[in-house]
């Protein structure tokens, strides 16, 4: 991974980062190591084998850290911090008057990157009949925000639980409903998560009409082999973890990365994680999206976040001064 065009590159100490000494390494490490599979780039083969080897001890993480990585702040700061959550959603296999919306599988002649059918047209009824359900919801505004997490949990009537993932999406770019609202006149206080379901509910035709204006749509798959305590499969197919997964802009940041953030706030956030993600409204270097956890507490603690502070890349010692050299 280089910088991309234009995005400057400041290598930091350990003890300019804000709070570091303070942090839970061991369990950042501990997903890192869970992550090293996944990681292919021969320049990490070496700090992975390294990671194996170190036990549970939070002082021996913070010197595997301290030794082998050196932090780098890419881009200008403030950063745009957001949350995502992992929903817990009522649904059903088979459609009735209740459940009545449904997540489309991916369609089989949907290639990477093409444009397909964009959102209106699909919730006008462009792929009805042709069997691509995978479940129905009771609920058309969870299904769009459904899409917007990635991932979620449908609880069946017969109490079994179906994990569900992201299969692909069809290729229009992600606009954000909530800026849109913003231009409409509403404040920036009035747009969260659950403002905007609140109105699209209480004004079904507009409401209808705002999240049409989001052209991109997402389509899911089944998840069959996910133990129940498992959080959802992220960007590098792996189970991501509450308050120590990001989601990132891949173009800044490597996916597989330990991550220092520094959110402010009315809940300021001084952690370690791992960018184990990624997310469609995610683009920029100093752009990333925590992830809260399951169900609903975390919904509202994941919508009220849209703080400033700082990313910063904690990046293999070669990497982080080729990368400073590049900018």
């Amino acid at each position: 991974m280089t910088a991309a065009p234009f995005a400057s590159a400041q290598v930091l100490e350990f003890q300019e980062l804000d709070g570091w000494e303070h942090d839970d390494h061991a369990a950042a490490l501990r997903v890192f190591q869970s992550t090293c599979a996944a990681l292919t780039d021969p320049l990490w083969s070496p700090l992975c084998k390294l990671a194996a080897e170190v036990g549970g001890d939070p002082a021996e993480a913070r010197q595997f850290f301290e030794l082998l990585f050196r932090p780098v702040v890419v881009g200008t700061p403030p950063a745009l911090f957001t949350g995502y959550y992992e929903p817990e959603l009522n649904g059903a296999l088979a459609r009735t008057p209740r459940f009545a919306y449904p997540l489309y599988r991916r369609p089989p002649e949907l290639s990477e990157g093409s444009l397909f059918h964009p959102r209106a047209a699909i919730e006008a009824g462009a792929l009805r009949g042709r069997g691509l359900e995978l479940v129905w919801l009771d609920d058309p505004v969870e299904v769009y925000f459904l899409q917007v997490q990635g991932s979620g949990r449908v609880k069946l009537p017969d109490g079994r639980i179906m994990r569900v993932a992201y299969a692909g999406k069809n290729g229009h770019p992600y606009r954000s409903i909530g800026q849109e609202l913003i231009r409409r006149g509403a404040s920036m206080a009035d747009v969260s998560a659950q403002d905007i379901k609140a109105w699209v509910r209480a004004n079904p035709e507009p409401g209808r009409a705002l999240l049409n204006s989001n052209p991109s749509f997402v389509f899911f798959r089944e998840l069959k082999d996910l133990p129940p305590e498992s959080g959802p499969i992220g960007a590098m197919g792996r189970p991501i973890t509450d308050l120590r997964t990001v989601a990132i802009d891949p173009a800044y940041v490597p996916l597989g990365a330990p991550v220092w953030i520094e959110k402010e706030g009315a809940n300021p956030l001084r952690r370690l994680m791992i960018a184990q993600d990624t997310g469609g409204a995610i683009k920029g270097a100093q752009r990333a999206d925590i992830f809260y956890g399951t169900g609903a507490v975390a919904g509202e603690e994941a919508g009220r976040i849209k703080d400033g502070g700082r990313l910063i890349q904690l990046l293999p010692i070669d990497r982080a001064y080729a990368l400073v050299a590049e900018g």
